[in-house]
């Protein structure tokens, strides 16, 4: 799984900067930003991330910001932030003058190459700052960022932000509140590219039921607005597929790409409820569907249908597309159908599936747990 990244600036950020020479030189000048200690500790306990501080500082090393007055002052802000359990993975700092226009200095990404060639999620990761050089780098890394403390407009910076400036406040407790609320840790974007098929997956699972389907299959794309409309995750699903042979790899890849998005969208699964079941009726025909997030793929699936298609979905690749859901997410998938009208029968499949992840996938408030007693899914 991808992981996402915080990269967060230190000076104007995490400790406030001096006005008179916006340098931190000396234990005098280190104040902490209010608020910053309980609500990074907060974030840091409930969002899965790489948490990454990047700094420009003026000419450090210089006749006029001499190494020893900075490390010293720095070293005591790690210090305090490590003893409140406050961790950073790694810490960038750059040297350079604004006017040298060093590719490392932020808004550049010179410092950050192993962000940009990893395997990192930088769409769903975020830039906190106080300049709109912060949020210019969030756009540079193609994500979203979060300005503190200052005017967008600031006349210091000349950058076009507005695209991706998410949040602009006055205090971390925003921040906090912002970050729990986006959820950036139960969202994924997932290509999948064969010869057979082209295929994009988007997925929010603190979504609203929102949908933009198109596989090429009516019926299929009927039944995937069916799942983001009663799980109410929101869904978008783009698919090209070789239609002119047959159904069958459209189908199939695509719960293999949406199994994906789920596993990666719902991470170490910290706080979820698990476990999702129901029934549900559709006429004559009902539907028992029970799932696990266990990290185990296996598929149990009691039913048969009396026709060869359904509009234009092969009655045959229903059983197939959950098949290959649960071994791309992980999950273990129960589901029983009886009935006499086949499309009840599928209908009721996907709207029993989309109900039972809506249970499986919901959060309890104030539990960070990970819902088993191994301690990992």
């Amino acid at each position: 799984m991808k992981k996402k990244v915080i990269f967060i600036d230190r000076d104007g950020t995490l400790i406030l900067e001096p006005p008179i020479d916006y340098q931190v030189d000396s234990l005098e000048k280190l104040q902490l930003f209010p608020g910053v200690i309980r609500n990074l500790y907060q974030l840091q306990q409930s969002i899965d991330a790489e948490w990454v501080m990047i700094t420009n500082q003026d000419g450090l090393g210089s006749e006029n910001f001499p190494e020893d007055s900075f490390w010293q002052a720095h070293n005591r802000m790690m210090e305090i932030f490590e003893g409140e359990g406050i961790h950073f993975d790694e810490v960038f700092i750059d040297r350079t003058y604004k006017h040298e226009n060093a590719p490392t200095r932020k808004p550049g990404t010179g410092l950050l190459g192993k962000y940009l060639q990893g395997d990192y999620d930088l769409e769903n990761s975020w830039v906190i700052g106080d300049r709109p050089s912060d949020i210019q780098l969030a756009k540079n890394l193609g994500g979203k960022g979060i300005l503190i403390g200052r005017s967008t407009d600031n006349q210091d910076d000349d950058y076009d932000i507005q695209d991706s400036l998410a949040l602009a406040t006055d205090n971390w407790d925003s921040i906090r509140e912002f970050l729990a609320g986006y959820s950036v840790g139960r969202r994924a974007h997932i290509h999948r590219n064969t010869n057979e098929t082209q295929i994009s997956v988007k997925i929010n699972l603190d979504g609203a039921g929102k949908m933009n389907i198109n596989t090429g299959i009516g019926f299929l794309d009927h039944m995937l607005d069916q799942l983001a409309k009663h799980s109410g995750i929101d869904l978008e699903i783009v698919v090209n597929g070789d239609l002119h042979i047959d159904e069958h790899h459209t189908i199939e890849d695509t719960a293999l790409a949406l199994g994906r998005a789920f596993k990666e969208a719902l991470g170490d699964k910290r706080g979820i409820e698990r476990y999702g079941f129901f029934n549900l009726a559709m006429d004559e025909a009902l539907a028992q569907v029970a799932l696990d997030f266990s990290g185990r793929p296996y598929f149990v699936f009691d039913g048969e249908f009396s026709r060869e298609r359904v509009g234009d979905l092969p009655t045959e690749m229903v059983k197939h597309f959950f098949k290959s859901f649960t071994d791309s997410s992980a999950t273990t998938l129960n589901i029983s159908l009886k009935g006499e009208n086949d499309h009840h029968q599928i209908e009721a499949c996907f709207k029993g599936f989309a109900k039972a992840v809506r249970m499986a996938i919901a959060k309890q408030a104030g539990n960070n747990e990970i819902p088993s007693t191994k301690g990992v899914l």
